[in-house]
């Protein structure tokens, strides 16, 4: 049985545990789930919508009952998730490659002190052209792809919870679809 003084306590814990009380705190945690958007629901997209319609009638055929339909759907429904968290990890991965500037966090910050320091009257006398390509440089090549998978591991790690998740409602929903079109048959099979 639980003791007062613990009921008092969780009450007081409860009422500390209600979120953000700021606004931007507020506004903050609201865009959580909109970073990639990829724990919307694929229908929350009426063009995904019309996909996941259009595959899911591929799936089940022309001859297709309501229930197979809603099966197929599903299997749908996971295949085009599946598709889009491919498309956020590729979109994440070329983003990076393709900007001339990217560099690592470490290194920005770097080049930001180095510039600050610049300012202060006892600065050493840097010759322009040297300057101008520390300032300037940025890595290459796999150099680049290798800090850009560090820098983004954690997003990456995200969307790959994502896949495994997609994957496995796909897996499930081919079971399930299979084992439906396979009664179906059987059924117009048995002899009456």
């Amino acid at each position: 049985m639980t003791s007062d003084r613990k009921i008092k306590a969780n009450r007081v814990n409860a009422r500390a545990s209600t979120g953000p009380c700021t606004v931007e705190g507020r506004t903050r945690s609201a865009r959580n789930a909109l970073r990639h958007g990829l724990s919307l629901p694929v229908c929350s997209d009426p063009a995904l919508c019309e996909e996941v319609e259009a595959l899911a009638r591929d799936i089940a055929g022309t001859d297709a009952n309501a229930e197979i339909l809603e099966l197929a759907r599903r299997v749908a429904e996971a295949q085009i998730d599946l598709r889009r968290v491919h498309s956020a990890r590729h979109k994440l991965l070329s983003d990076a490659l393709g900007n001339p500037y990217y560099e690592s966090r470490k290194t920005a910050l770097e080049k930001l002190r180095f510039i600050s320091s610049l300012a202060r009257p006892n600065a050493p006398d840097i010759p322009l052209p040297v300057l101008e390509r520390y300032l300037t440089s940025t890595p290459k090549g796999p150099e680049k792809f290798a800090i850009i998978l560090s820098q983004e591991a954690k997003r990456l790690l995200a969307m790959e919870r994502y896949e495994r998740w997609a994957l496995s409602r796909r897996k499930a929903a081919i079971q399930v679809f299979d084992g439906a079109k396979q009664m179906g048959r059987n059924s117009v099979l048995a002899p009456s």
